[in-house]
Order: C-alpha cells, then sequence, then structure tokens
C-alpha cells in the first residue's frame, strides 16, 4: 500500500506517493509491542501481520519517514511492503509498473546509475546525529558525492520561490 500525500493542498492537486525506505534496521518494526512487523531476508520491510498488530501506532510515530499508517476502521497498520507478492516471484511492484513519469523506479543500483547518468543513487539519510541506511535509493544531482541525505537540516530550508496560482473563474462560484 503506497498512500499519496497532497503537497499543497489548499492551492494544488499535485501529490507526492509515500513509499517505505525498507530500512536496514526499521524502526517501526523496533518499537512494535507485539511483534507484528517483519523484514524478510532480502530486506523488505512487511506490513503488520493482521493477527498480531494492535494497531498502537508505535510504528507510525517512530518511523522517520512518516509511511506508516494506522488504519482503524481495520484495527491495523499498513504501510508498502513493495508488493511483496510480486517481487518474491520476480515481477516489479505496481507503483513502478504504473508510474506514467518513470519517477518509481525497480531495479538494481547499477541499472539506475545506467537509466539516470547526471544522477547519484543514494540510500543514506541523516537525522541530525543518527544514519539510516535503506534498501531504496532516492537521486540527487551529480555535483559532486552526496554521501547522504541530511533529512533535519532541510526544515529550515526556505522554498525556492516558485509560486502556484490557480485561475479560479468567479461564474463557477456564482
Amino acid at each position: 500500500m503506497i498512500h499519496l500525500e497532497y503537497v499543497d493542498r489548499a492551492n494544488s492537486v499535485q501529490t507526492a506517493p509515500v513509499v517505505c525506505m525498507h530500512c536496514d534496521q526499521p524502526t517501526c518494526a523496533e518499537v512494535c509491542p507485539a511483534d507484528a512487523i517483519k523484514r524478510t531476508a532480502d530486506g523488505v520491510v512487511q506490513t503488520a501481520r493482521k493477527p498480531r498488530c494492535i494497531a498502537c501506532s508505535n510504528c507510525v510515530l517512530a518511523c522517520p519517514f512518516g509511511v506508516p499508517e494506522v488504519k482503524v476502521e481495520l484495527k491495523m497498520m499498513m504501510k508498502c511492503d513493495m508488493c511483496y507478492d510480486r517481487t518474491s516471484v520476480g515481477k516489479k511492484p505496481m507503483c513502478a509498473t504504473v508510474c506514467p513519469s518513470q519517477a518509481l523506479f525497480f531495479g538494481t543500483r547499477e541499472q539506475l546509475e545506467q537509466l539516470r547518468p547526471r544522477s547519484t543513487p543514494v540510500n543514506q539519510f541523516q537525522f541530525g546525529a543518527q544514519t539510516i541506511t535503506t534498501k531504496v535509493n532516492m537521486l540527487v544531482p551529480k555535483t559532486g558525492k552526496a554521501e547522504y541525505i541530511y533529512v533535519t537540516a532541510a526544515l529550515n530550508e526556505t522554498t525556492i520561490g516558485k509560486e502556484i496560482t490557480l485561475n479560479i473563474l468567479q461564474e463557477a462560484y456564482d
């Protein structure tokens, strides 16, 4: 399950997919009191096991990427599990299969580097003093060797000045 977050819902319909980063040491699994979240041998952090999940939301609070969502009506946590039913038999996850812009890619790091030669794949993220290594890579411009993406530093950055405006036809409201 991938969920979409609205970038600026009041002013735009733009969305961004929120995919699990499949951390090497998943905090969501570490804080689960029911031991409902497991990481497979090939590094996929799976969604909570329904019989065990108690919907406590510890995983939601612990995930530095904001991925898990507790579905209250189902009384369980759900998140991207990289379409494990597909990837475990050699198929691509559905998100990468249907992404119209090909912004989501499933393959080896080498394939990604060939496909995007002007970018560098990075799979380490810095949260203050903590470095988190993931199975998922993000692309950064190849202007130098980026060792990691410093996530918390971005909190104080200003926007780059791109403003989104909408033409609202007044007669639609009359």
